[in-house]
């Protein structure tokens, strides 16, 4: 195996016999070969849509299998199996398809592996002949690696979308072309770098999607206190970032005595109007998804994993057999909730049954957090915001968005939010607020330092917010706003939200706790002078930079 997409990658180069997440060698490799199986299907597609037809089973397929392979998503070797088989069928299908339409071209790249049999022996040896490094030129597999792990952060927003009723064909066109793009040895690095900042721009467009999909059906986030104790009843904790997931399970245990939690990314459902009419909805429970291993004991009722972030319990760990996993999440010890047929929800009640069995969750903490400051809530707080800069109260604004992971020097982040002078305010939305949103940081006027607008996806929201601002401060440039980025960043959510930024025009970006393995000098150097891309120092040094 070898494989460099996350920031834990092994000493900062790459996994070569284990990831860091937990991920086997096997697993790994048929993740590379359903990645190249996924392109050969989308050069299929591509020659579909130029005949004027494309193929929703298409679509779907490209986008469940791009989510699998997300860092912390799934793990379970048979489902890889089966989408690889599922890739030859679809592979089939179109190019039945396109006989039919009178083209004659209907081969694609997979050809070239020889298949003779598709057991899973033959699998895994076809499997190490498509990785990471069979792409010879450095700056080149750099950007197609860049490009692919945008590409898989497009796939994890369209997904949520969709399972809401919203899609964009433009989205899914550019995510099939853009893998196609990596197989294309004519291709320029100029070239794939437009590509990378064309796959920002998708990134825009996506976000702006989910964010339609979840306040067209769920409301406009508000400014909601959400309790971090527990109650005394039998209790089901759900993770990940699945809002439609989260909507069917509290339906159905609604009336049943069953409290349900949040962990980790799901904490902003309690910022939705339509979630909040649940009185069993009782509150978040827990961190950060990296310390699931032992918030996972403690909570003592079984949980449900919606997507990414699944860490592989210890072998001592006591809540194995509590673990369900659903979407594009798996784990082979653990249950499957199937995906939603006909029409009908999802049948959670293997879970619900579970739960009457455990006893109720184990105090870890007590107390609230508040969030809910999405573009619109804070377009409510506009005129005090707009005042308390205007007077000077508020020096700057540092976007401190991302992700958060288990490595020590994480604490950075916390060390940096009570560092900050008392006349800033951070903007937050992902899993990296849990390394501050619990301090006692204060407010500036009744704002509170600590804007959390949401999931990672919604720092969509803070891109509305700073262009907001630009427009009401009559600049000419984003980047000219009183605002700083010191983003943490783990997988490939990440990258897309980053070149999302990109794609806006926003520069100076600081990226940790450390760059991209994935880049090479040569396209960290084109980041760097063209966007001011950079790393992370100390704390002091760093401090003395954005505020100098």
């Amino acid at each position: 195996m070898y494989c460099y997409q996350c920031q834990e990658t092994a000493a900062g180069k790459g996994c070569t016999v284990k990831g860091v997440c937990g991920k086997t060698e096997d697993v790994a490799n048929l993740q590379d070969l359903l990645i190249y199986l996924m392109k050969g299907v989308s050069e299929l597609s591509v020659r579909l849509r130029a005949n004027g037809e494309e193929m929703p089973e298409v679509n779907k397929f490209i986008t469940d299998g791009l989510f699998m392979t997300i860092t912390n998503v799934n793990f379970d070797k048979q489902r890889f199996v089966k989408k690889i088989e599922e890739a030859f069928h679809i592979c089939g299908k179109v190019r039945n398809r396109l006989l039919e339409l009178g083209v004659s071209d209907t081969l694609c790249h997979c050809k070239g592996l020889g298949w003779t049999s598709k057991s899973l022996e033959e699998m895994e040896e076809k499997a190490k002949q498509v990785g990471i490094l069979s792409t010879q030129n450095e700056d080149i597999r750099s950007l197609r690696e860049l490009l692919t792990y945008g590409i898989k952060g497009l796939a994890a927003y369209a997904e949520h979308a969709a399972n809401l009723g919203f899609e964009d064909a433009e989205i899914y066109a550019f995510m099939q072309e853009g893998l196609v793009a990596t197989l294309n040895d004519s291709l320029s690095g100029d070239e794939l770098t437009g590509l990378v900042l064309k796959c920002g721009s998708m990134g825009v467009n996506v976000m702006a999607l989910l964010d339609k999909a979840n306040t067209s059906i769920y409301g406009n986030p508000e400014i909601t206190k959400v309790n971090i104790g527990v109650r005394n009843n039998p209790s089901i904790l759900i993770s990940g970032h699945d809002l439609h997931d989260l909507q069917e399970l509290l339906e159905q245990t609604e009336g049943t005595g069953i409290d349900v939690y949040t962990h980790c990314e799901m904490l902003p459902a309690h910022y939705y109007p339509a979630f909040k009419k649940f009185s069993h909805f009782a509150g978040n429970y827990g961190n950060a998804w990296w310390k699931q291993t032992d918030e996972f004991e403690t909570f003592n009722g079984p949980i449900l994993l919606t997507t990414n972030c699944l860490v592989p319990p210890r072998s001592n760990a006591t809540y194995s057999d509590r673990v369900y996993t659903t979407g594009s999440a798996g784990f082979a010890r653990f249950p499957h909730i199937g995906n939603r047929m006909n029409g009908k929800s999802k049948d959670f009640s293997p879970i619900i049954e579970h739960a009457y069995k455990c006893k109720a969750p184990t105090e870890i903490e007590t107390g609230e957090i508040i969030g809910g400051f999405a573009h619109e809530q804070v377009f409510a707080l506009a005129d005090k915001v707009i005042d308390a800069v205007k007077s000077g109260a508020i020096r700057k604004f540092f976007v401190m968005a991302g992700c958060d992971g288990r490595m020590k020097n994480r604490e950075y982040y916390t060390q940096f939010a009570e560092k900050l002078p008392k006349d800033t305010i951070i903007l937050t939305a992902g899993c990296a607020k849990y390394r501050y949103i619990k301090l006692t940081l204060g407010d500036i006027g009744g704002i509170p330092r600590v804007l959390d607008a949401g999931q990672c996806n919604d720092s969509y929201s803070l891109v509305v917010i700073a262009l907001k601002l630009k427009e009401i401060f009559e600049l000419d440039d984003v980047n000219d706003l009183p605002i700083a980025y010191n983003i943490g960043w783990y997988e490939q959510k990440a990258v897309i939200v980053l070149l999302a930024l990109l794609a806006l025009g926003v520069k100076n970006i600081h990226l940790g706790t450390t760059l991209p393995a994935f880049l090479s000098p040569n396209v960290a150097k084109i980041l760097v002078e063209n966007f001011g891309i950079a790393g992370i120092n100390t704390v002091d040094e760093d401090l003395k930079l954005f505020l100098g």
